[in-house]
């Protein structure tokens, strides 16, 4: 199948790395849909910035058709002017690659036209002994911001609109005539949505008669882009209300991260035709778990139910585990509209209010969502575990459920803390679930053994009064319900990507990379001032000096300035673990916990299997939910591919067995891991039903919606601390200093979920400077110290309206009572 990758490798093997279409559509062998797919295919790698069009039909590796030193990356921006591109691996010359350390910088008069997080080519002018490079954007490749969300203002001479995102530091001149969306007027906003397929939740109030757009927030699509002498100018696409409006605030944010929210009509119109009823032939085709108390177990405000579970005793004295998935796969087809913007979204992302699918209405809360007491189409993964949660067999098939019950955490909870009207109202449910804890405890200290690292960090939860309005944040609960459920979906997990596997499938893996040597030295630095070290010893540090330092230095009597940079080092996810252990219930917990997370690596997807270090598991996927992440999707669908099609068993059925564990003392599965690149060399190619390199392709595409949507996610939260810090200013509260820097400290609220920084400007008793080495802040004279874990009391000083950054001041009991308010 015609891939980017496969383009790009044709045309660096050619002479002078350039070729024109003809040649690569006769040495590719296209013929028909991929021959007329090249075209826009070269156009998206030329837009990338991994290919420059030489002319109307010949395309160029960018090094190689310059003779500059070219390279293609994203432009990230900073509010005072400059910005900073960040390399795309591919588009880097193996010697410059080599000699480069992190990100180009661009000083103001360099940036040009381009925008941030614009994809860009920039041609690299210095690059200093240290690795870091100064350059010029060239070209603007692909923009990231066709619109922008922002704050209309009417001007003197011109209207404009000031950008939410502070890194767009230029207003957006707005000409006269284009206030108002096309068609509309200053009594109507034809944009106005009444779309119940854009999210799920009680969405914004929205005023259609708008005759002063003063201060009201808009959605401005960009007409003409910035030159070095002239603003960006634009037209109102869309007007969303005033910022403190309700709601408001998630219909920026879903704007200010592009977060696809309008369903095209060729996808509601197929998700409208799907048939709900299941034929007589489809049921006799899988297996009939209908008869079965499986039953969903979910959160109260939960809307799509795409995972049910049983579990129950086998004769031999061993549990079955089921987890039935919803079959989403039956109902949407690869390349389908439905494909095509489940693709485009990546994943669902949810507010505190409201949520975006990543699939209409029609089938996420309905013919796909695991319904109580309605038939529906599964993928099941059956297994067979050990009184040691070592998991002895398992099967995978195609099955029909009708789930008995939709229970949610808090009533699961409640069943077993014993609770006698909970109890009664599902006593033919309560010996299931007792099962349920037994076998989930079990499969926990399984993971355990093999180093499993589990923080158990909080999670904000915003809790809102009968009129919306906000009333408190707090910290979010895992009982035992939330327990059972991730271990079950945990084993699932490693069952299916174990299959897939095994059979040398091509498919998608959730991998988490062991953590860089650097962090972990910045990491046992900091711990080590607790008392506490992971145990990896003593760390290799290799000491550089730059020779720009030693000229610089030489006959001043000055040390020049080394780097001390870590080597490579041994480390297993146990290390983590058993330090977390260490510290449970300490005072220190919070702080570790948080910089240990700080210093892993980001989970994410890929073609390749490296494992999941935080799950010390060497094989792991995502299956489990498939109505809301598109990789899960995609595994579903080759899943099913394979057991429709594999020869000498049943084509609904494939089973697996696995060997007992060795003895408990073992060591983690991980410490032991094969050589990934020497184990698959001597392995068959891979084969399935979606190529290796567009498999790829996905997986950076999920990847990065995932962090978008978390992104968004975590903005959005920041937004609602703060409006709801707003009316508690000048109010006073006890605190943890969670991190310090060097222009100050971040003091986390003990009795709400809110995070603040104290600056180190407003501390003016005594000069304090910060000491990198141990991470505190100390005063000269007093030697007064600021340090990570300790209590203190803090003022909320005042909330930063534009960057919705909340900042707090050293309370004294001294304080003027003006400035102390009455505690709510």
């Amino acid at each position: 199948m015609l891939s980017d990758a496969a383009i790009l490798k044709k045309i660096s093997q050619q002479p002078k790395h350039s070729a024109s279409f003809k040649q690569l559509v006769r040495e590719l062998g296209l013929h028909g849909q991929d021959r007329r797919g090249l075209g826009d295919r070269l156009q998206r790698i030329v837009a990338s910035g991994q290919l420059i069009q030489v002319d109307s039909d010949r395309y160029a590796i960018p090094q190689a058709a310059t003779g500059k030193n070219l390279v293609a990356g994203r432009l990230n921006m900073h509010r005072d002017g400059f910005g900073f591109v960040i390399p795309d691996e591919n588009s880097l010359d193996p010697k410059l690659k080599g000699r480069l350390a992190g990100d180009i910088f661009i000083p103001p008069p360099a940036i040009g036209s381009a925008m941030h997080g614009d994809h860009v080519l920039v041609e690299i002018g210095t690059v200093r002994p240290d690795g870091r490079a100064e350059g010029r954007i060239v070209r603007t490749a692909r923009r990231a911001h066709t619109t922008v969300v922002g704050v209309f203002h009417y001007g003197h001479r011109r209207n404009y609109v000031t950008p939410v995102d502070q890194k767009i530091a230029q207003e957006i001149v707005i000409p006269q005539g284009l206030e108002y969306p096309e068609g509309a007027t200053a009594k109507t906003d034809s944009k106005r949505s009444d779309s119940r397929h854009r999210v799920l939740g009680e969405e914004a109030a929205r005023k259609t008669d708008w005759t002063d757009l003063d201060n009201v927030v808009v959605d401005v699509e960009i007409t003409d882009w910035p030159t070095s002498t002239q603003n960006p100018r634009g037209r109102v696409v869309e007007i969303l209300g005033y910022e403190d409006d309700f709601g408001v605030d998630v219909e920026m944010i879903i704007r200010k991260f592009h977060l696809p929210h309008h369903f095209p009509s060729e996808a509601l119109d197929e998700a409208q035709r799907v048939e709900p009823t299941i034929s007589k032939k489809e049921l006799q085709r899988r297996r009939d778990f209908r008869d079965l108390p499986i039953v969903t177990i979910d959160g109260e405000t939960a809307r799509d139910f795409d995972d049910a579970v049983l579990v129950r005793h086998l004769d031999n004295g061993n549990f079955e585990l089921q987890v039935h998935i919803a079959d989403v796969a039956q109902y949407v087809k690869p390349r389908s509209p439905l494909d095509q913007e489940a693709r485009l979204r990546g994943t669902s992302v949810y507010f505190p209010d409201r949520a975006v699918p990543m699939l209409p209405l029609e089938l996420s809360t309905d013919i796909c969502s695991l319904r109580p007491h309605l038939d529906r189409l599964v993928m099941s993964c059956i297994m067979e575990i050990d009184h040691r949660g070592e998991i002895v067999g398992y099967e995978i098939c195609e099955g029909v459920i009708r789930s008995a019950e939709r229970m949610t955490y808090t009533d699961v909870n409640a069943v077993l803390e014993a609770d006698a009207a909970t109890q009664k109202r599902y006593a033919g449910l309560v010996s299931g679930f007792e099962l349920m804890r037994e076998l989930a405890l079990i499969l926990n200290r399984k993971r355990e053994r093999r180093g499993s690292i589990d923080f158990d960090l909080p999670e904000p939860v915003i809790e809102f009064d009968e009129f919306g309005l906000m009333k408190s944040i707090t910290r979010s609960e895992r009982n035992i319900a939330h327990r059972l459920i991730e271990e079950f979906m945990l084993s699932a997990n490693e069952c299916v990507a174990e299959f897939l596997e095994r059979r040398r499938i091509a498919s998608l893996y959730r991998i988490h990379e062991k953590p860089d040597a650097k962090r972990v030295y910045d990491f046992e630095v900091i711990a080590a001032t607790f008392g506490y070290s992971l145990g990896v010893g003593s760390l290799p540090i290799q000491r550089v000096q730059f020779k720009s330092d030693r000229r610089s230095s030489y006959g001043t009597g000055k040390r020049a300035h080394t780097m001390e940079i870590p080597k490579d080092v041994h480390i297993t996810p146990r290390m983590y673990q058993k330090l977390t252990e260490k510290i449970a219930g300490k005072p220190e917990e919070r702080i570790l916990s948080y910089l240990m997370l700080r210093s892993l690596k980001q989970a994410r997807y890929s073609e390749e299997n490296v494992g999941h270090f935080a799950l010390a598991a060497t094989t792991y996927t995502h299956f489990t939910s498939p109505i809301r992440r598109y990789p899960d999707l995609i595994v579903h669908r080759i899943l099913k591919e394979v057991l429709q099609g594999s020869a000498g068993v049943p084509p609904t059925v494939v089973r697996a067995s696995r060997p007992h564990a060795e003895h408990e003392d073992a060591p983690s599965p991980w410490s032991k891991r094969r050589d990934h690149a020497a184990y698959h060399e001597a392995q068959e190619p891979l084969a399935g039903p979606i190529s290796h390199e567009e498999l790829h392709e996905i997986a950076e595409e999920s990847s990065r919606s995932e962090r978008r949507a978390d992104e968004a996610e975590r903005e959005l939260m920041e937004w609602k601390k703060a409006k709801f810090m707003q009316d508690r200013v000048g109010e006073d509260f006890d605190g943890l200093i969670i991190s310090v820097t060097k222009f100050g400290f971040f003091v986390e609220l003990t009795d709400l979920f809110v995070e603040g920084l104290v600056p180190l400007s407003t501390l003016t008793d005594d000069h304090y400077t910060f000491h990198e080495n141990t991470r505190e802040i100390i005063g000269q004279r007093s030697r007064k110290t600021y340090r990570l874990g300790e209590k203190i009391r803090v003022l909320v000083d005042r909330i930063d309206p534009v960057e919705k950054k909340i900042q707090f001041a050293l309370f004294s009991e001294r304080q003027e009572p003006s400035r102390r308010r009455k505690r709510r």
